[in-house]
């Protein structure tokens, strides 16, 4: 496992839907892609973390 995580919020009318974590962002982008056309009516976000602040 890398030290930077990625991870992918989905959102629903402004409120967090779900929450995912990806060792790459290539891999939470390819998510991101598969989820769009299946839920139109949601916002994505990816934003890189450093995995010490998840996980002591």
């Amino acid at each position: 496992m890398s030290e930077t995580l990625w991870i992918c919020d989905q959102l629903r009318f402004g409120q967090l839907y779900n929450r995912m974590m990806f060792d790459t962002k290539a891999e939470a982008e390819q998510f991101v892609q598969r989820m769009k056309p299946m839920e139109p009516d949601q916002q994505f976000s990816i934003e890189a973390v450093e995995a010490y602040k998840i996980w002591n």
